[in-house]
């Protein structure tokens, strides 16, 4: 079954969340540990859920859905019919009433009582997307302590602090009511990260599960303007971790942008007590376990959602009178590529066959008729055959207007089958102005690595040539392989291959670099 929310619905949420927190004062919120979600927080934190979820249908749980914030999100980054089933659980009375009214014709099966008194259903859930209560332990009776520390020992064996707060619990009792191998993504107080009454649940999240990532917000930066907490987002995988697992660490920024990250060896994790220390502990030089994610930033390459309309020949951009203002140099698809080079024309396009271009335009449809007719023309032939209306065309403002992915000057195909003893996968240098679509993965430098290759850009040759002795056991080590060895790897997965022959290749400039800073 499909969830269908209209996104109109949003704005009403919002409006209701405003007048519900008017209705308590700060400290009755704080005792009841009731910190809205902001929307754009909420947005971020479901589309980088579905970035890690892979391609099934969904069944979607929020203990504390208050009024549904991440509810809200859920519908608005993953296709309505991948949700096949999604439910909240909200003790205050007020916020269930609200959510029934926002909500309750969507297809969200709404709960109201207490999450840790509730048994888990048949039916499990693979998406665990949440924003738990903030009460501390102080707020909580002796018998609510005990009876909640019984529930963990039953449930875990773990024994817990009577000192935890009530997210801690919250975090802990999901893991009954998650599949094997579901995604939870639990925005908290980061203070579990160091305090010693945290030891239960980062020995839960370094044993029992896969701990793929923990971002930290600045504390500077406080998520709820009401809360003084400052908040981490923690992901996880229910599933044992794989020998010789990594935790991705990031902080500050957001957690698809962080303004530094690395990637944690388990057994460093586990012999630490302070995982606040994480990612500053493991910049380039120290890490003992240097990734691709340590020096790059990576994405997946633009989705235009019908690349057939979006994506144009010399003779469609002739034919319907495009302006160039309104193209982008794009690059074909990796059959198309003779080499692992693409060189630049003196326009800065690629020296490659075909030439495509990206229609990327934001001028209003009005405009666009008066200035530019035959470009409208092919507008409405756009609209004749649905293109405006598909998922993440609707989505966009013009629906003609694209989501930014400059040039990489480093791409990894998406996708591949091994054939003659070759890689299924290719690194890729693009030294031209192209950006690339969706069949590759796109490798941005970042830190001391993009330093070094502002200051000197001779390197690059030297990262691509160390990008290629990459081997295919190790990139499909991280990836997966469908029927008829079909091999795939996500951003993430490309993220966590091991980088070290990368930075031997800039390893000269980088002594160099402390040589001239020492003497400075």
């Amino acid at each position: 079954m499909g969830i269908v929310a209209s996104h109109s619905t949003e704005g009403r949420r919002q409006i209701e969340q405003a007048r519900l927190d008017e209705l308590k004062t700060p400290a009755e919120r704080n005792k009841w540990g009731q910190f809205a979600t902001p929307p754009k927080l909420a947005l971020n934190l479901a589309s980088y859920a579905r970035e890690l979820a892979g391609e099934g249908a969904i069944r979607f749980l929020d203990p504390a859905i208050g009024t549904g914030s991440f509810y809200s999100a859920l519908t608005a980054a993953f296709p309505p019919q991948r949700i096949e089933a999604a439910m909240g659980i909200e003790l205050d009375p007020l916020f269930v009433e609200a959510a029934t009214d926002l909500w309750g014709e969507s297809g969200l099966h709404l709960l109201q009582g207490d999450f840790t008194k509730q048994r888990a259903p048949e039916r499990l859930f693979n998406l665990v997307l949440t924003n738990p209560p903030y009460v501390r332990h102080h707020h909580l009776s002796a018998a609510e302590k005990s009876r909640l520390k019984t529930q963990v020992a039953r449930a875990l064996h773990l024994e817990i602090s009577g000192l935890a707060g009530l997210y801690c619990y919250f975090m802990l009792l999901s893991h009954d009511w998650m599949e094997e191998q579901g995604l939870a993504v639990w925005l908290v107080p980061s203070e579990f990260m160091d305090v010693n009454y945290g030891e239960t649940l980062r020995r839960y999240l370094t044993e029992r599960v896969t701990l793929l990532h923990i971002h930290r917000f600045c504390p500077t930066d406080v998520q709820f303007t009401d809360a003084l907490v400052s908040s981490a987002v923690v992901v996880f995988r229910k599933s044992p971790p794989p020998s010789g697992h990594h935790t991705r660490f990031s902080f500050a920024g957001s957690i698809d942008a962080p303004q530094s990250q690395a990637c944690v060896p388990l057994d460093m994790l586990k012999r630490s007590h302070k995982w606040t220390r994480f990612p500053a502990m493991t910049t380039l030089r120290e890490s003992v376990a240097l990734t691709l994610g340590d020096l790059f930033t990576i994405k997946r390459g633009l989705a235009t959602g019908s690349n057939s309309f979006f994506i144009m020949t010399g003779a469609d951009i002739k034919e319907w009178h495009i302006p160039d203002r309104f193209l982008k140099p794009i690059l074909p698809g990796p059959r198309h590529l003779t080499t692992d080079i693409i060189e630049a024309l003196p326009d800065g396009a690629p020296a490659v066959s075909p030439q495509l271009h990206l229609l990327d335009c934001s001028e209003p449809e009005d405009k666009i008729k008066e200035r530019w007719p035959r470009f409208y023309e092919y507008l409405k032939h756009g609209r004749a055959q649905n293109v405006h209306a598909a998922y993440l065309s609707s989505h966009r403002t013009p629906w003609y207007s694209q989501e930014q992915r400059p040039p990489a000057p480093f791409l990894c195909t998406y996708m591949g089958r091994a054939r003659n003893g070759k890689h299924p996968l290719r690194f890729i240098w693009n030294r031209s102005q192209a950006t690339a679509h969706n069949v590759y993965l796109m490798l941005y430098p970042h830190g001391r690595l993009r330093n070094a290759l502002q200051k000197h850009p001779e390197l690059e040759a030297r990262v691509f040539e160390a990008l290629q002795r990459i081997t295919p056991d190790q990139v499909l080590s991280e990836g997966r392989v469908y029927g008829g060895g079909l091999h795939k790897v996500e951003p993430k997965e490309l993220a966590q291959i091991a980088a070290r022959p990368v930075l031997e290749a800039i390893e000269a400039y980088v002594r160099i670099e402390q040589q001239e800073q020492l003497f400075a």
